[in-house]
């Protein structure tokens, strides 16, 4: 048994195909005629944009508008004009086209690989693709094909790269192994929209397992088993079962709305991070936007939004929800989004220190462009405004004089906005909650982001291995955090959501209907299965589990209460 990390749910059982690497040889080489390698060095690069444009209409067909967008953004990469034009001048320099392309595209893949966002550095797997697409074009070695692999099909590989990906059969390839690639990456973006079971990061796969060996993936626990036994088989045979009927059962809740047992109404949204990731909430049935990550329109880029480019994006959100819900976040950068160009300083302790509305709040100009641009799409939908971070009274009633100063000002210039737009929190400091009967008088909403309020009321860092067991929402003190902020905002009559992972958790989803939660906010793929867990409670059966959970002195002993009363 080899453990990866789990990337895409669901049970595969077949055998190895073990994708190798196409060696892309080449001796570099001063050339002759500088001028006719450019022409073949363009003659390839219109030939992989060709060859990726058929790649994205072949994914738009298997996976989705969504993904196919993915290989859209590879021809945007091989189109980048500094690529084509440093590796053309490096061409007119002498070098060879096959050298000079890599040479760039290897500094490309550096740059990126050298970011701390995932998303950057996704951009590296991104080059290294079209460099292999274009070194086979310019070597004339034919292309890795996985069209003609047979039913029951486990594609190994080192990477999963979309261009491989597009040529999948979905019947035919039952589970994927990579040795890269995170929940984020591109390979598991592409196998859950494919609904194929993915182990990816799996050390040395391509070394330890064989070509045509029988093997389980099991994507939901992210473990491999490489020649299962006859009563390992049978396991899984049973829980691929399983899990195909619950999801077909899930879909039962499609078109429903979001009740608990006792017919009690609850709002269920997702969370976003741009504009085109509305089309999923509608795709996924979910009731609206509880969260839109703006600071993702700030990245992967080499300067600030202009107020209409961020306008033009919150109005496409706005209109694609037709009249559901859409709450906006306003930036939130510093701690673990750094963005290079917005100049932030090192800190020792970059999460205690300048970061979401303590940056807007000395960075006027930047925070008026995006609040002028999000009242402007208000007049588009029903958008709610939401600030990150904050952690006491001034930096709320600092942050709504400026926005009705903006208003003043759209007013003045007959520009349409909603006057009575909700202006909300979230709270996910000790500090928030703490204050949470104070704030809930001035704040529209409370949104409660766990994962920050986790980390914030633990002092831990999740990602810090030594002091991991100390991060979960399930600890005591972190459910009195949640339990005080619901209460408080109920007391004061204003809606209380949740935007962070635990909002999705089975675990806590009794306790937040008993503490009185009315919106939860989810990954859109998750909606149907909140849904229906939400519907399994009632507010009565509700409040007998959270008046035995809140008793409970550890962590441990209220995640297995709970695990046995679910």
């Amino acid at each position: 048994m080899i453990k990866g990390t789990a990337a895409s749910d669901g049970i595969g059982i077949g055998r190895i195909l073990l994708l190798e690497e196409t060696a892309l040889v080449y001796t570099p080489h001063t050339v002759d005629d500088p001028a006719a390698e450019v022409e073949r060095f363009r003659r390839a690069v219109d030939a992989l944009v060709e060859e990726t444009t058929r790649d994205a209409a072949a994914l738009r067909r298997t996976a989705g508008e969504k993904e196919a967008l993915i290989m859209e953004g590879h021809i945007s990469l091989i189109n980048d004009p500094a690529l084509k034009g440093e590796t053309e001048n490096l061409i007119m320099g002498g070098q060879c086209a096959e050298a000079a392309y890599e040479t760039m595209c290897d500094m490309f893949i550096g740059i990126f690989s050298s970011m701390e966002d995932e998303m950057m550095r996704q951009r590296a797997a991104d080059v290294r693709d079209i460099k292999a697409g274009l070194l086979r074009i310019l070597l004339g070695v034919k292309d890795v094909k996985v069209s003609d692999a047979p039913k029951g099909t486990v594609l190994l590989t080192k990477e999963l790269t979309p261009s491989v990906t597009a040529g999948i059969k979905k019947g035919n390839i039952v589970g994927i192994i990579t040795e890269t690639g995170g929940k984020t990456s591109h390979s598991a973006i592409l196998a859950r929209a494919l609904e194929i079971p993915a182990v990816l990061s799996v050390p040395n796969a391509t070394g330890i397992l064989k070509n045509d060996q029988p093997v389980i993936v099991d994507g939901s626990a992210g473990l491999v088993i490489p020649d299962p036994s006859f009563d390992e088989l049978a396991h899984y045979t049973d829980k691929r079962e399983r899990f195909l009927k619950e999801r077909a059962e899930l879909e039962k809740f499609r078109g429903r709305r979001t009740k608990g047992a006792d017919g009690a109404e609850y709002e269920l949204v997702c969370n976003i991070g741009k504009p085109d990731d509305a089309e999923k909430v509608i795709e996924f049935d979910g009731e609206g936007v509880g969260l839109f990550r703006t600071e993702f329109l700030f990245m992967d880029r080499s300067s600030v939004p202009t107020e209409e480019e961020q306008f033009a994006a919150y109005q496409k959100a706005a209109l694609v929800l037709k009249g559901k819900p859409l709450i906006i976040r306003t930036l939130d950068i510093g701690g673990d989004k750094e963005i290079p160009y917005m100049g932030l300083e090192k800190e020792e302790n970059p999460f205690m220190g300048f970061r979401a509305i303590r940056y807007c709040l000395k960075k006027k100009d930047l925070f008026r462009t995006q609040l002028r641009a999000i009242l402007r799409a208000s007049a588009f939908g029903d958008i709610k405004i939401m600030f990150p971070l904050i952690t006491c009274v001034e930096e709320l009633r600092e942050a709504k004089a400026i926005i009705e100063d903006i208003k003043k000002e759209l007013a003045l210039l007959g520009i349409p906005f909603d006057r009575n737009i909700d202006v909300g929190i979230m709270v996910e400091t000790a500090a928030a909650a703490a204050l949470a009967d104070v704030l809930a008088k001035e704040a529209a909403f409370f949104s409660i982001g766990t994962n920050d309020l986790t980390g914030y009321t633990m002092a831990c860092d999740r990602g810090n291995a030594n002091v991991a067991y100390l991060y979960s929402a399930l600890q005591p003190a972190v459910l009195r955090m949640i339990e005080r902020t619901i209460r408080c905002g109920r007391e004061a009559g204003i809606p209380v959501g949740m935007c962070g992972e635990a909002a999705a958790n089975a675990k806590l989803i009794p306790l937040l209907i008993s503490f009185g939660l009315t919106e939860f906010s989810v990954s859109a793929p998750s909606v149907l299965r909140v849904r229906k867990c939400i519907s399994r409670w009632s507010k009565e059966e509700a409040d007998r589990v959270a008046e035995k959970a809140m008793t409970l002195s550890t962590e441990k002993e209220v995640s297995e209460y709970l695990e046995s009363v679910i």
